[in-house]
């Protein structure tokens, strides 16, 4: 089965840093395009940012500059570094796997800047 794992949420205050992790089991994970989304109760679930499966990462707007995603195609992790975190930050954060027409999700990771 496809498990998405995420880890690092918590408590931050506004300009610090925190660095979010995505463990996958069960696909080929070099084979997967990865993201991380983020949502706010009450909003959509946005991207911020994306690495696909051979090629470049991509960022929301509003975060970039600060957030880096990386992927290890070893160890079947994505990480989102982010650096200079705003309050507007705060949300869950869900790692998502794609490959054509599957989608995968993680459970969620919660992120709380504070001012």
């Amino acid at each position: 089965q496809v498990q998405l794992v995420e880890s690092g949420g918590g408590l931050v205050q506004a300009g610090g840093s925190l660095t979010l992790s995505c463990t996958v089991s069960g696909l080929t994970f070099s084979s997967h395009d990865m993201g991380w989304y983020r949502q706010v109760p009450g909003q959509q679930r946005e991207l911020v940012a994306s690495i696909p499966s051979g090629g470049s990462p991509s960022y929301a707007d509003s975060v970039k500059g600060r957030f880096t995603i990386s992927r290890d195609n070893a160890e079947n992790t994505v990480n989102l570094q982010m650096i200079s975190v705003k309050p507007e930050d705060t949300g869950v954060y869900y790692c998502h796997a794609r490959q054509y027409a599957l989608n995968y999700w993680g459970k969620g990771t919660l992120v709380t800047v504070t001012a």
